[in-house]
């Protein structure tokens, strides 16, 4: 789905989509050649923005002269009391996206979502050789790449009116499914600051594996990740998050690794 506003169109792969047996990538290709403005707003078709009147006046000064234009998302539960696996999901997600933050704050991105992401369309048609077509996700983080391998401007927005809402998983089959599906794509990652960051996280969680005691050390960074992303998370959710964070992550990576399909 396409819709032109001023001087870009969104972008909205509906969920699900094959295109001719081709792919979402395929179908983002073809509706980012079809939009005829300088940029393209990508957005997951089940993201909220509080309102888009307000993101649509607004992102003309974040977007001035960027090539790509990381932005945020919260994820917020539809339950008023959210179950456990939502609050480790909330609180995993600020912990994902202030780090997302920070990294392209200092001009070493390693990660951004394309749930929501503006970039220049010119740049984005240029990148689809280097998104792994083969691959049936996966389109951002190798967009992310590839604009950094060819030296073009990137920058990340905390505008509240750019910043999208996404659903927390509600099983946990749906929820594994995709971690594995994104830890399976990590052998096709070539960034140096991305297999830096993702080799320390790795052994990070190995040593606490081993030395458990290291969680001393290691809840504090990441609980002043999570809570200055998201002050409603609560002290017992990230230190249980942090607890079995080790053991969630081997096994999403193992099962991602030896998963047929990703």
């Amino acid at each position: 789905m396409l819709r032109g506003e001023k001087n870009i169109t969104i972008v909205v792969p509906q969920k699900g989509i094959n295109d001719e047996g081709k792919g979402k990538k395929h179908a983002l290709y073809r509706l980012i050649s079809e939009a005829k403005t300088e940029y393209v707003w990508m957005q997951d078709d089940d993201v909220i923005l509080h309102s888009l009147e307000d993101a649509l006046s607004g992102y003309s000064l974040e977007v001035k002269g960027m090539d790509l234009l990381i932005l945020t998302l919260r994820m917020e539960s539809e339950r008023e009391k959210p179950s456990l696996l939502e609050r480790l999901q909330i609180a995993e997600y600020a912990a994902i996206q202030q780090l997302t933050i920070e990294t392209a704050k200092r001009g070493h991105a390693v990660m951004c979502s394309g749930a929501n992401l503006i970039a220049k369309r010119d740049r984005w048609l240029e990148s689809y050789p280097d998104l792994h077509p083969e691959i049936p996700s996966g389109d951002d983080m190798f967009l992310l790449e590839s604009f950094k391998r060819r030296g073009l401007k990137i920058a990340v927005s905390e505008s509240e009116e750019l910043t999208a809402i996404v659903r927390p998983h509600t099983s946990w089959s749906a929820f594994f499914r995709q971690r594995m599906r994104w830890a399976g794509k990590a052998p096709k990652y070539t960034d140096k600051d991305i297999l830096c960051c993702g080799a320390i996280v790795l052994i990070a969680n190995v040593i606490q594996v081993l030395f458990p005691v290291a969680l001393i050390v290691k809840f504090p960074i990441e609980y002043h990740l999570i809570k200055k992303r998201d002050k409603s998370v609560g002290f017992g959710t990230a230190l249980l998050l942090e607890v079995v964070y080790p053991f969630y992550i081997l096994i999403c990576l193992i099962g991602g690794l030896f998963r047929r399909r990703w």
